[in-house]
């Protein structure tokens, strides 16, 4: 049966003391205090769009591949690669789908309880398009896993966004580096990077069967690397930044669990390399 959506409309009373991060795809949240003045106040994110659940298929055993529909798309235009919206999952032990409101930091429901929010990349799209499409990596444990594993049409969804994307420069060289979070935005930013760009792509897998067809570009191609069991997340990739050659006017892209993202921003550093050409996110963050 398909959940109900409850929009809560609650007005906005008190300045909320404290501010909620939102990482990568599989990430947890990260709470810091801060003083409730003017200058704490972020601001306001784009309102939920209610939608539901059209399919829900299998990529690979490491994939999920989620179809949302709904008349709240209309209008919704992701122009730039590697953007971001936020997907709303149902708290524990609720059957209806909860939508929060923003609080002047943060979303809260109605008991001032965090929502379950998970961020994802969405596909370049314009404003005509009637379905949107998020690809989810399916692991143990994790929030957005265990609902992409049981998705049924029909179920009740609500999503944010877009948050901004990646802009191309016209630099000559380009190393795009992650693991299979960013295995979307690596895709989409195949198809815009500039035909004559030489471009080296790394992917860090968990299993060979997670690897998935991307498009193509004249260049070296793309490395998968699996993963060895007992290592960190990140390790390959912090290994093909040390050993990659870097163009000194191109452009690094990586995007991966925090702790590796934060060796390659100092492996970069270390080599020189100018912070303003390099993008480097957490999309995740490994518990415990």
């Amino acid at each position: 049966m398909c959940s109900m959506i409850l929009h809560v409309n609650r007005r906005y009373k008190t300045l909320v003391g404290s501010i909620s991060r939102l990482g990568g795809a599989a990430d947890s949240l990260v709470t810091m205090s801060t003083s409730t003045s003017l200058a704490s106040i972020r601001r306001e994110p784009p309102p939920f769009r209610h939608l539901e659940v059209r399919r829900a298929e299998r990529l690979t055993p490491r994939m999920a591949s989620v179809t949302f529909a709904g008349p709240d798309l209309e209008g919704l235009v992701v122009d730039e690669p590697a953007a971001s919206v936020r997907l709303l999952l149902p708290s524990p032990g609720v059957d209806a789908l909860v939508v929060p409101e923003w609080q002047g930091n943060e979303f809260l429901l109605p008991g001032g309880e965090r929502p379950i929010i998970r961020t994802f990349t969405p596909p370049l799209r314009q404003a005509d398009a009637t379905e949107l499409v998020l690809m989810i990596v399916l692991h143990e444990g994790g929030a957005a896993s265990e609902w992409a594993r049981a998705a049924q049409p029909g179920d009740a969804a609500a999503l944010s966004g877009p948050g901004r994307g990646h802009k191309i420069s016209g630099a000559g060289g380009y190393l795009l580096a992650g693991d299979e979070t960013a295995l979307p935005a690596i895709a989409q930013l195949l198809e815009r990077l500039p035909a004559a760009a030489a471009v080296d792509v790394h992917v860090e897998i968990a299993t060979p069967d997670a690897e998935l067809p991307l498009p193509g570009h004249a260049g070296p191609g793309v490395t998968w690397h699996v993963l060895p069991a007992g290592a960190p997340a990140g390790s390959t990739l912090v290994a093909a930044v040390e050993e990659a050659s870097l163009d000194p006017a191109g452009q690094v892209w990586a995007a991966g669990e925090a702790a590796g993202m934060q060796r390659i921003r100092k492996l970069l550093a270390r080599r020189g390399f100018p912070r303003r050409q390099a993008t480097v996110r957490g999309y995740w963050k490994r518990r415990g």
